[in-house]
């Protein structure tokens, strides 16, 4: 049996992923389970990254070490892993003691044959990417990979040296085509990284020292990607000193290294020379995979656009979430995600297609004939035709399936296989059992047209279960059969006749309204933004420090002075809402009822995206008194609330640090 040895990236514990990083880990799945369909030995592995000092800060922030946070992380990357069913063989984390065992074996072989030099590093160092780079790098003078600020950075370090195995790499991938994937990303790296010429690669940090400690110098700790890349093959039993196991020495190389298009330099230049220097082979090839955005943009936190994969499949289910992020992912374009885009799938594809084929089939054939698939009899003539062009889609569905896998067209194999779907139905309504039913001497031809649509739905079953696993196993159970093996999918007939479909069939997926999975998941935004502010305002995430306090400063733009008298004619009093409503009609506007020692003053503001009507009320703030009312959405507002704005446009209400009553002047 041929192995397969497939990878994804190492997910990096510094928080929750969300639904785009999920895709990778999908993707791979999909792949494998066809692998092992096509009867491939096939070896799984997926993990985390969890050395860095972005984590190092990130376990000072929540006040616990950087191993309770990254056990915390992990924990919840690999229990979604297992929600979305991936089948992974080998989870590995950067943090187990095998992988800190070898990468420190690595990294010392490689200083001993004078690959890695001792030095000292100057340059421009972003904290979120852990990476160096030169002024000519950046790209508008930020991060030319996350476009986030850069400071400059001195400190002593390991450098490895890069342009000695960098002719090699060129060559290797001038003869070897296929190493990179999609064709543009080797245009990239050749024409952006290796023509141009590498510089040594900083691998040892002096500056944090939550790494893998370079056992023979202490005071350094082993830079992240040395240690982050090297998981490919200490998960499988690599040892630096020649002890590698029988394991490794049967899968590596790998078959297949699987990635996002943002980290396709580090495994295609450094990886590569990495293993060069190791004298280890090669992986056969490395696919540098688009991105999955929210909308029209990348998500992140800070845009406040992340969709969660937990969060997906409460809504719609485990299996069209996987059919969304694997059907909408071009080979090499980004793909889009969105809620709406999200149930336009689901009650197209999944439940108008697939799930009401099965619905009419197993209903139909109990109707008539009590739930037996008797066979029916052989056609002739035209009735003749329309069986043979579905049996010729059907058994042919495998083979285009499988050319598509081949050149890792994911998408496209989905489509292959939603093609034999849309086939039944359209055999459904050529043959139009319903009038067959209503003749009797019709009854044979109406059994045999539900026996080749069940057995056609069985192939495409089959066919489908490595991309919906659980969906393929329900709709074999509800025809009271098993899926069939890959080389039987070129095959008709293999229904076993007599058999006897469930009596209720179930829905496999329910149609669903967009109007009211918008406001769902709004309802969740908010809980969730609320939640997040209450966990802020009682003090969960206090930490606090100078290096913190100089990254979030925000600077904006000077207005012209003012005299004192100018500002003396600002009323400003701290005001305590006491009741609160959102403005109808309005996506912004709340109107607060606010009482101002004596009085109570409406004040309208535009902070519905911040907090939620229920949370306003109890507030102390700060409030603008004197200013003149106006109508916003048709309300009168008599006064402004104070906010603090960040560098992204979100807002916080303006609060007394002591408790003052209300009323009190602000001077």
């Amino acid at each position: 049996m041929e192995k397969y040895y497939i990878t994804t990236a190492i997910a990096y514990t510094s928080g929750k992923p969300h639904i785009g990083n999920n895709y990778e880990v999908v993707l791979a799945d999909s792949i494998a389970r066809f692998k092992r369909a096509q009867g491939y030995d096939v070896f799984f592995q997926t993990g985390t990254d969890e050395h860095g000092q972005k984590i190092e800060l990130k376990a000072q922030e929540a006040g616990v070490t950087p191993k309770e946070f990254v056990d915390n992380v992990a924990g919840t990357i690999r229990g979604l892993c297992d929600m979305l069913h991936v089948s992974y063989d080998k989870f590995i984390r950067t943090t187990d003691e095998s992988h800190e065992k070898q990468v420190q074996k690595i990294f010392k072989k490689l200083y001993e044959q004078g690959d890695i030099y001792k030095g000292a590093y100057e340059g421009l160092y972003c904290t979120p990417c852990e990476s160096f780079w030169t002024e000519s790098q950046l790209v508008d003078g930020k991060c030319p990979d996350c476009g986030r600020e850069v400071k400059p950075a001195k400190e002593e370090a390991y450098f490895f040296k890069m342009s000695k195995y960098a002719d090699r790499l060129i060559e290797h991938i001038n003869r070897h085509p296929e190493f990179i994937q999609p064709v543009s990303r080797k245009n990239e790296m050749m024409n952006n990284f290796l023509l141009p010429g590498l510089q040594d690669l900083c691998v040892s940090r002096t500056s944090f020292k939550w790494g893998i400690p370079v056992d023979f110098d202490e005071k350094h700790v082993v830079y992240v990607w040395l240690d982050a890349l090297s998981n490919y093959i200490t998960g499988i039993g690599y040892d630096a000193d020649g002890g590698s196991t029988e394991q490794y020495k049967k899968l590596w190389p790998a078959d297949l290294h699987l990635i996002g298009k943002d980290i396709i330099r580090f495994h295609t230049i450094y990886w590569p020379i990495f293993l060069m220097a190791l004298g280890e082979p090669l992986p056969k090839q490395i696919f540098g995979h688009p991105w999955l955005l929210q909308g029209d943009g990348k998500m992140s936190k800070s845009k406040g656009n992340v969709i969660y994969a937990d969060d997906l499949v409460d809504f719609f289910g485990v299996d069209a979430v996987r059919y969304f992020v694997l059907h909408e992912m071009p080979f090499e374009n980004d793909g889009v995600i969105t809620w709406e885009l999200m149930v336009e799938r689901l009650n197209s594809d999944l439940a108008n297609t697939l799930g009401n084929l099965v619905n009419r089939t197993i209903s139909m054939t109990n109707q008539y004939f009590d739930g037996v698939l008797s066979g029916g009899s052989k056609a002739e003539g035209e009735e003749a035709a329309l069986d043979d062009d579905l049996k010729a889609v059907v058994t042919g569905t495998q083979a285009k399936a499988s050319a598509k896998m081949e050149e890792l067209r994911v998408a496209d194999a989905l489509t292959e296989i939603f093609t034999l779907f849309k086939r039944c139905n359209k055999y459904i309504d050529e043959t139009e059992p319903w009038k067959l039913a209503k003749d009797e001497t019709k009854r044979e031809r109406l059994a045999a047209v539900l026996y080749h649509l069940a057995d056609s739905i069985i192939t495409g079953a089959s066919l489908l279960a490595p991309f919906l696993p659980e969906t393929a196993e329900k709709i074999a159970r509800q025809f009271n059969t098993t899926l069939r093996s890959f080389d039987e999918l070129t095959l008709t007939g293999l229904y076993p006749k007599g058999n006897t479909v469930t009596k209720e069939p179930e829905i496999l997926f329910a149609r669903q309204d967009v109007k009211k999975v918008k406001e769902k998941a709004e309802a969740m935004y908010a809980e969730r933004h609320a939640a997040e502010e209450k966990a802020a305002h009682g003090g969960e995430s206090a930490h606090t420090d100078s290096t913190a306090d100089a990254e979030n400063a925000v600077d904006i733009e000077a207005k012209e002075e003012i005299t004192y008298d100018d500002f003396a004619k600002l009323q400003f009093q701290v005001g305590e809402i006491i009741a609160c409503e959102a403005v109808p009609k309005s996506k912004k506007l709340l109107c607060s009822q606010v009482k101002i020692g004596s009085q109570v003053k409406q004040i309208v503001s535009g902070i519905k995206a911040y907090y939620t009507p229920e949370e306003m009320v109890g507030k102390k703030v700060m409030v603008l008194v004197n200013l003149k009312p106006a109508k916003l959405a048709g309300v009168v507002s008599e006064g402004m609330l104070l906010c603090a704005e960040d560098a992204e446009g979100k807002l916080a209400l303006m609060t007394p640090e002591k408790d003052m009553p209300a009323g009190a002047e602000i001077c």
